[in-house]
């Protein structure tokens, strides 16, 4: 089979793999097919944490043993470790399949090519590496979590051309299309968390859940980080506290905001991260550790730019998502996306790496691994309470 049609039959292990988008955390997103006579005979895609992968699941939907002639198409390379389901490399062995086509790697360096050992000892044809870097790229999180054994923390902004992110007065609506914003929808799907702080709270009063047209709404956790806890001393409370939803809710604060409005958040059904500090902000690597513990691998970053600004002058942003708009204000009282850096160099700048961009309707997006100088002057008076 020529490399061309290898492609076509990778594409549908993606597509499979896309169809489980956001739902397998801490797990990967993984697409298989098996071909046999050049066509699709059966498929499967990753379940939920705990459930089979999505080569068994291909070979339980096949119902019956593979042709000899049959190839496994998967776009990550199967595991060869027992687990709670079983070596899914044993399970093609099994089935007698003498020929599987992978995307990507393992990316835990404990596992990187073990699978593909495995299968080629006991006979099987393995070829690696179609559509590679797509299949690498479809697990953000889980590459992320896997090889650092800690969460992605990522963040989305959206500004014109000059990085403005609203006007003098503060509007803000809209600054992208509508198909930019609803692609941010898609990435709320795809993290287990999103965070924000408390002024965005105060200011929009967001759900922080996907919305997408056709699908039923999906709430990640939701922290909110208030290191005051601003948004409890209102008797109006922000809809994060009091919807459907609010049992995702993670308010994330510290011993300053007062135990009588803990006490009030969790009565409410609300969960309170409390993490010492000396100043009235969350420590990030702090919270960083706490999510390791609660197996959150990967939190999605919405702002405000304060709070954004804060993860970048602690070197804690790993991940950024830059959505930008045909237009400029070209008025330096409007508002900036974040600031609190003073670097003398562009030696100095922060950058992205592995870089990837996409359109929408005139908006592009930006998206990239965030690599800092080794040296990061900050400007301390930056610092400001959220």
């Amino acid at each position: 089979m020529s490399a061309p049609e290898h492609e076509i039959f990778m594409r549908r292990a993606l597509a499979l793999a896309r169809g489980v988008w956001g739902t397998t955390h801490p797990n990967p997103m993984v697409g298989a097919v098996i071909v046999e006579d050049g066509r699709v005979v059966a498929e499967g895609a990753t379940a939920p944490d705990g459930g089979p992968h999505a080569e068994r699941l291909a070979l339980i939907a096949r119902g019956a043993a593979p042709n000899p002639g049959a190839t496994l198409y998967v776009t990550l390379e199967p595991c060869s470790t027992t687990g709670r389901t079983g070596a899914c490399t044993q399970a093609i062995i099994d089935a007698g399949i003498k020929r599987v086509v992978v995307g990507a790697t393992d990316p835990n360096p404990e596992h990187a090519g073990r699978g593909f050992e495995v299968l080629r000892a006991a006979g099987v044809e393995v070829i690696t590496g179609v559509l590679g870097q797509e299949c690498h790229d479809l697990n953000l999180v889980f590459n992320h979590w896997i090889t650092q054994r800690s969460p992605l923390l990522a963040a989305k902004m959206a500004s014109t051309l000059d990085g403005k992110i609203a006007t003098r007065s503060g509007e803000s609506k809209w600054i992208t299309s509508a198909r930019a914003r609803a692609d941010v929808h898609r990435w709320r799907r795809f993290f287990p968390a999103i965070a924000v702080g408390a002024i965005t709270v105060l200011k929009d009063n967001p759900r922080l859940t996907s919305r997408r047209e056709g699908e039923a709404e999906w709430c990640p956790y939701r922290f909110v980080f208030d290191g005051l806890l601003r948004t409890v001393v209102d008797k109006s409370l922000p809809a994060l506290f009091t919807d459907e939803f609010r049992e995702r809710t993670i308010v994330v604060t510290t011993p300053h905001g007062g135990l009588g409005y803990v006490r009030k958040l969790r009565d409410m059904g609300i969960t309170v991260w409390t993490f010492e500090s000396p100043t009235q902000r969350v420590l990030l690597p702090d919270f960083r550790k706490k999510c390791v513990e609660e197996r959150i691998a990967g939190v999605f970053f919405e702002g405000g730019p304060q709070l954004i600004g804060e993860l970048i002058r602690a070197r804690q942003l790993d991940y950024l998502f830059a959505y930008q708009a045909p237009m400029f204000l070209a008025d330096e009282k409007a508002k900036v996306n974040f600031s609190g850096l003073r670097p003398d160099k562009l030696s100095q700048a922060v950058r992205l790496t592995e870089v990837r961009h996409e359109f929408f309707d005139g908006d592009m997006m930006m998206r990239g691994r965030v690599v800092y100088p080794d040296k990061l002057l900050v400007d301390e008076s930056a610092f400001v309470s959220r």
